[in-house]
């Protein structure tokens, strides 16, 4: 298994950047007719925090994702960061060339 970071360039700085989950996401409940005290952590996908890029990014995440997608799979590694898993090294150089002949630079891989 091979896993490399994913980072897009940055709409205002323009270096390559890429989402970090900092701690789970807290999802609480609201109810209609009484209060509910129930606050449930939950931890992002790779592909849900790499739609949190939007706006941040030269380039729209749900292109981003779809590509991904072909040659490996999007998850959040153990310190939060965006990666893809890859089978083979095969699917990196099959990825990192179908990035750059989309994006250019402003999609990157690194490890």
């Amino acid at each position: 298994m091979i896993r490399l970071r994913l980072f897009g360039r940055c709409r205002i700085y323009h270096d390559p950047v890429t989402p970090v989950l900092r701690e789970s996401a807290m999802v609480g409940w609201d109810a209609m007719y009484r209060t509910i005290d129930l606050v449930t952590p939950r931890r992002l996908k790779g592909r849900e925090l790499l739609m949190r890029a939007r706006g941040w990014w030269t380039v729209e995440p749900s292109d981003v994702v779809e590509l991904v997608e072909r040659h490996g799979s999007l998850t959040v590694g153990e310190g939060g960061e965006l990666m893809v898993e890859f089978k083979e090294q095969k699917d990196v150089e099959a990825l990192s060339t179908a990035l750059l002949e989309r994006f250019g630079d402003q999609v990157l891989l690194a490890p």
